[in-house]
Order: C-alpha cells, then structure tokens, then sequence
C-alpha cells in the first residue's frame, strides 16, 4: 500500500461520524486536520533540536511554538465535534493572537511577523463559509488596526529582536508566510479538484440513472412547461426528448385531462405536498404499411407523482417553485380496471337476470300448477260437488291446457339451456321455408282470433329451398308470432313475409304492437329480459322468445336485427343462408348471446344420411 494511501486511511479514522457520510464533507476535514496535524507534530519533534542549539527562548519563540502546537488542538476539537465551521474560527482566531503578540513584541505594525496577517482570511477561505470568512477578515483587519493605534500611541514595547537580526527575520516572516500561502493555495485548488471529481461522478450516476430507469423523470415549470425530461420519454412516448421541452408534453395531453394535468403541477408548486394524476398521453407509433413505415398515433394512460424542488415545507413553496415529477405507463392497469368494471357490470346485469328470471318462472310456474292442482281436486271430488260430465270435460280440458303451457315455459328453459351449454343439436337438410312459414301461421290463427289479432302471410310461390334445421326453423317463427300476438292489441294486425336477397333467406315479422323503447332496444335477445316497465305488467312471459330466436339464428350463422317504436309497433327480420354450413366444416366466429359466458362452444350438429 503507498504512504499516501496509510495517511488517508490514519486520517479518516481521526474523522467524526458526521463527515463520512459525504466525500466531499470527508475531504474538507481531511484537508483541515491533516497539514495541521503535520505541522504541529513536526514543531514538537524540532523542538527539542531547536532548544539544544538556541538555548532558553525568548517569549516571541515560545509564542510561535504555542502557535504550532495550537492546531493539534483545533484539529482534535474537530475531530471530537465534528464543527467545521467551528473549527475554522477557532484557527483563524489563534493564529491571529499568536501574530498580533508576536507583532507587540517585535516592532508593532513593522514587525516580520504583520504579513501574517494576510494569511488569516486566506486560511478561513477554505472553511466555504461566508460567516468564518467575515470573522477571520474582522480578526485580521482589527490585528492590524490596533497595532497602528498601539504604535501611533506609542505604547509598543521594546523589541526582543537584535537589530542585526532585523533583516533576517524579515526575510524569514515573508518566506514562511508566502510558503503557508502556497500551501493554502495548493490546498484550495486540492479541494476544487476534489469537488469537480465528485461533481463529474454525481452527475454520471444520475445521468446513468435517467438513462437506464424507465420512469420518466421531468421537472416542470408552474405553469406545465417542461425544462427537463429524462430520455426514457422517447421509449415511453415514440418521440425525441427534445420535442417534449417547454408545452411539446402538454400538446400531446389528451385535451380532456389538461385541466387535471395543470392543476396537479400547480397544487404541487403552490401548497408544497406530494400530487398524483392520471391523464392519456398521445404516443406516436411506427406501423408497417405497403413496405414502409407511416406514423400512427394512440393514447396510453400515464401516472404522474409531482412535488416541489427545495420545497422542505410549505413556507418554502412558493409560485416560482419547479416541481420535478416522475411518470409511469399505467396503460395495462386502467385496461385491467376497466375489464373488472365490465366485469363487474356483467355480474350486476346477470343477477339481475337471476332475480327477473326467478320471479317471472315463480308466477310462470304457479299459475298452471294452481289450474292443474285446482280442476283435478274438484275432479277428484266429483261426487261431493255433483259435476256433470260437461263440467267434468271442461276441467279436464283446462288441466290440459294448463299442463301444455306448463311444458312450453319448461322447453323454452330446457332449450335455452341447451344452447348456453353448446348441446342444442342442429340437424340441418333440404326443405322448403315456405311451408314450414305457412304452417306456423296456421297454427297460430286460433290464439290470434281470441287476441282479436289479424294474421297475414306473404310468401312467393316460388320460395327456393334452403339447408338447415327445419325444427329449428319452424321454432324461430313461432316464437316471433308468438311474441307479436302476445304484444299487439285488439285489433291489430300480424304480418309474416319472405323473401331472398342474394345468398340469404330474409323473413320479417311486422306487429301494430306497444313496441320497445330505445333504452332496451339493445338488449333484446337477453335471456330472461323483458322490455319496458309499461308493457312488461300487461303481458306475461318468462322473456325467453326472443332469445332462443336469436341463438338459433346464431347456431344457422344468420343475423337477427328488430326495429321498433313505442305505441307503433314491432319489426324483426331475420337472415339466414341459403345452404347452412356447419361449424365442423367452415369455422364461426358467431359467440353465444349469455353474457356470462366468455368463449362460445361448438354447437352438436349431426346429418341425416
């Protein structure tokens, strides 16, 4: 190990806990006990050498001697408190004294000794403190003013010194004060040095730091402009740092979040305390487009956090303070946030299709098994009540109705079970729409006649045939006739045309009906929904007609759209195609309609040889 390096290892132990913390802190102390340190011990160890050759001294050498071993003491002082400050005072105020007692007994103001004057301030100017620097130009300044009046005054003592010996000593006080002032000026250009270095290697670690962290560090103006920004803004924003300076990040803010963006910047300056806002930031994108690249532009969501630079306290704070931030892409989390709220959404909208279904199949239920139960125990009880037999016959017809329409609301749940499960099987071959359509009106004539409703069919003759399920069909038809029936006053009047455009089949079910308002309009063709608070109470129904529609439609790879006004009436149309292709043959992308489910299943489809 080299000397230089076991000197600074011996001094750094001599430092106090306070000063090791920081280099530049560490090095000031250094400098202050070392040359002292070394400078009082080489004075004790001349001593006895100087005593040996020079014999008893004079009271002027025992005062420089006193000097010398004086900064021993200041530097243990130092090391004890840790007080630079301190420490610099108390050395420029015995150097001081040694000189001014020295200058009373060698010849006043005209003493060798009064140069050293001078190197009083010079020595307090590497304490980088304004106040130890103002005490040691006091000291020096007040040295040299008293010993002028003392002069002027005449009541300077005799001088001790020869005067044969007055030159040499002379030489003597200018070449040691010019050597403690070399070794002052090494001393301060020592430290400059020291503090450029630590300076150089600060500044290298920040920038290493901006440069590597991907947070984006800024510091902005009050009013949002930006005086720095770290280069990660480019990685975050696909645009150069330098493009963001002075409002090039404010342009970019999305223009709803401006307000937000500026209030955060301005509370932060104004009040002194931590601020956090969310705002969308327009980010440039590179996407290839016929072999070259074009730009593009989106949005992400960036979190800011932004306080005050030097602001320690809101006294501090004030309206020209710069606030530094740190900003973060929080894209992925407000995507996350915003898929959990419609999360959430879908599991209100599903237990309210819970409580809907629950209370509609409680009255949908009960009705028929209070008939059933009702007709069969006065049947039952035939004899108490003396029925005839036309009594007898018109209960058991009620039972009976009651029983079918028991197992109509149980197969549309069945079926609507089936095809949220993916089990509904499809059998899909030839035959002629045309039939099935006019067979369905047929069967719905009755029902329509005691509703007072009007049914009229409007098929061509030449109605080409088509591929696919012809039960499936003749379902999807009686539920819209069912549902136009059921929702059309008296009066009113049912229309079922067909027709085909291009590679569709196009069949249309117009009702005069109380229609749908625009709210839940969307949502028709929902499991267990049923439209309108107004018309809702009028008509009974488990809200299952539309939606069994709608998924066989789905299952068929056709669409089904519904138009429709209040107090108007009702239009839905339903495209299907010509020649069905099923799912294991050409892939559909056609998803279930229950909003609980989040992938469809593959429909069961089996073919007649």
């Amino acid at each position: 190990m080299r000397l230089s390096g076991i000197i600074r290892d011996h001094l750094d132990s001599l430092l106090h806990p306070s000063a090791r913390r920081d280099l530049m802190t560490r090095a000031r102390h250094r400098a202050f006990i070392g040359p002292r340190l070394l400078g009082g011990l080489a004075a004790l160890a001349s001593l006895p050498l100087y005593l040996a050759v020079r014999g008893a001294p004079q009271e002027v050498e025992v005062m420089v001697f006193a000097w010398l071993i004086a900064p021993i003491l200041v530097s243990y002082y130092l090391s004890r408190t840790g007080q630079y400050e301190r420490a610099h005072i108390l050395s420029s105020t015995a150097l001081a004294a040694v000189v001014m007692a020295v200058c009373l007994n060698t010849g006043g103001i005209s003493s060798f000794a009064a140069i050293w004057l001078v190197a009083v301030p010079l020595d307090a100017a590497l304490s980088a403190s304004r106040r130890a620097v103002a005490i040691a130009v006091a000291l020096a300044l007040g040295c040299a003013l008293g010993l002028v009046m003392i002069d002027a005054f005449g009541a300077l003592p005799m001088s001790q010194i020869p005067a044969s010996y007055s030159s040499l000593f002379e030489a003597l006080g200018i070449a040691t004060a010019t050597i403690y002032a070399s070794a002052l000026a090494f001393s301060a250009e020592s430290l400059g040095r020291m503090s450029r270095k630590l300076l150089m290697v600060e500044e290298e670690r920040y920038r290493l730091l901006a440069h590597n962290i991907s947070d984006v560090i800024s510091r902005h103006s009050r009013n949002g402009a930006i005086r720095f920004i770290s280069p990660a803004a480019e990685a975050l924003l696909g645009t150069p740092a330098a493009l963001l300076l002075e409002h090039g990040l404010f342009d970019r803010v999305h223009v709803a979040d401006r307000p937000a963006y500026l209030t955060a910047l301005s509370e932060a300056a104004r009040s002194g305390d931590e601020r956090s806002v969310e705002f969308r930031v327009r980010r440039d994108v590179a996407r290839d487009s016929d072999h070259a690249r074009t730009p593009s532009a989106d949005f992400v969501w960036i979190e800011m956090r932004c306080r005050p630079i030097d602001a320690t306290s809101r006294s501090l704070a004030g309206p020209d303070v710069d606030v530094v931030a740190v900003m973060r892409d929080v894209t992925e989390r407000k995507l996350q946030e915003q898929a959990l709220e419609m999360a959430h959404m879908e599991a209100e909208r599903a237990g309210a299709s819970k409580s809907r279904f629950l209370a509609t199949m409680s009255h949908e239920l009960r009705t028929p098994l209070n008939a059933i139960i009702g007709f069969s125990e006065m049947i039952v009880r035939e004899k108490e009540m003396m029925i005839d037999a036309a009594r007898r016959q018109e209960y058991a017809q009620l039972i009976n109705d009651s029983g079918l329409h028991l197992l109509s609301v149980v197969n549309g749940i069945l079926d609507m079970s089936k095809m949220e499960s993916g089990n509904f099987e499809i059998v899909p071959e030839l035959f002629a729409p045309r039939e099935s359509l006019i067979g369905c009106c047929n069967l719905m004539v009755l029902k329509a006649r005691e509703n007072g409703i009007e049914i009229a069919t409007r098929a061509p003759a030449d109605l080409p045939q088509i591929t696919g399920d012809p039960r499936a069909f003749k379902q999807m038809i009686l539920n819209l006739l069912s549902n136009a029936i059921k929702f059309s006053e008296r009066g009113g009047t049912v229309t079922v045309s067909a027709g085909v455009e291009g590679s569709r089949l196009l069949v249309r079910v117009v009702d005069s009906g109380v229609g749908i308002g625009a709210e839940d309009l969307k949502r028709i063709g929902d499991p267990f929904f049923q439209a309108g608070k107004t018309y809702q109470r009028r008509h009974e129904g488990t809200g299952l007609g539309l939606s069994i529609v709608k998924s066989l439609v789905a299952m068929h790879g056709g669409e089904m759209t519904v138009q429709s006004q209040i107090d108007v009436g009702t239009t839905v149309t339903v495209a299907l195609p010509m020649v069905f292709t099923p799912p294991a043959e050409k892939p559909s992308n056609i998803a279930t309609l229950a909003p609980q489910r989040a992938e469809p299943q593959d429909y069961q489809v089996k073919k007649r040889a």
